[in-house]
């Protein structure tokens, strides 16, 4: 049986992917191959890896690599799985298809080609948003467009990347689950900050429960009065569309007897509130 992912190839996505000057069966010794410089990912589970070669022995290269050319040699485009497991199985010449893709194109068909077999974890995902919106002047919303995603996912997504150093690592080994990552955000300090994610991990909380420990750390221990629940349910469905559009929890502090109130907006960062700004019609700099 073919392994998942393995013949399902970028053209899904991208059309003209598999266009080439160069005939489906061209094949380049794997020696001429460097490995994609801008490849989003950043550790490979090598049990997997030589699950990969075992295929491959059996099987042959079933998608061929995607590659650019650099001089007489080769850069790897979209495939390090594939490129990594046929040198373990000894193979001397690979299948590629050549496309020409400048430095942002080559970013973006690695990350589609990780996302699409969900192979980057959060914290990589969220460097290779930074990076494609950073380095090659994406908003989130063509970055969504482009990897079939919705804006306040990357967005965030790319929230993670405020946490510390340490929380950051207990994301990317998957102790610490990116929503409870997330509801850490609210807290000030890096040391508060690690102190709870060492307690969610060991304790196992959940979202709420972590959004709990937030709250309560916030506030020193001491009892915070609850706000009232939005009885309204229209009042309810424009915090959720709120949310949504811009892409972080959003408050209403609702007095029913005046019908006056407040809309509190959080954010996480610099870059945060003026991606908030923006998205409200506002300007920067």
């Amino acid at each position: 049986m073919q392994k998942k992912g393995l013949g399902k190839g970028l053209g899904a996505l991208i059309p003209g992917v598999e266009s080439s000057a160069d005939s489906p069966g061209f094949k380049v010794e794997i020696d001429r191959i460097a490995p994609n410089p801008l490849q989003p990912r950043r550790s490979f589970d090598e049990a997997k890896i030589d699950e990969l070669a075992a295929s491959v022995r059996d099987q042959g290269i079933i998608q061929p690599l995607l590659v650019r050319r650099a001089g007489e040699r080769y850069e790897l485009i979209a495939g390090e799985r594939r490129l990594r497991a046929a040198r373990k199985a000894g193979l001397t010449d690979v299948p590629v298809v050549v496309r020409e893709a400048g430095n942002g194109e080559t970013l973006e068909l690695a990350l589609i080609e990780n996302l699409q077999r969900e192979d980057l974890n959060p914290i990589e995902e969220a460097a290779a948003y930074q990076r494609l919106q950073e380095e090659f002047d994406l908003t989130q919303e063509e970055i969504a467009r482009r990897v079939g995603k919705s804006r306040p996912t990357v967005a965030n997504s790319v929230r993670l990347l405020v946490l510390p150093r340490e929380v950051q690592q207990l994301v990317a080994s998957g102790k610490l689950p990116a929503g409870q990552a997330r509801a850490l955000l609210g807290l000030e300090g890096e040391a508060s900050i690690v102190a709870a994610a060492r307690d969610v991990v060991g304790k196992a909380l959940s979202t709420r429960q972590t959004e709990r420990l937030v709250a309560q750390l916030r506030t020193g221990g001491r009892k915070r009065r609850k706000a009232m629940p939005l009885s309204d349910p229209d009042l309810r469905a424009l915090v959720e569309r709120l949310q949504r559009s811009l892409g972080t929890k959003v408050r209403l502090l609702h007095q029913s007897k005046s019908n006056r109130g407040k809309i509190v907006v959080e954010y996480y960062s610099a870059a945060d509130l003026e991606r908030i700004v923006h998205l409200l019609g506002g300007t920067s700099g």
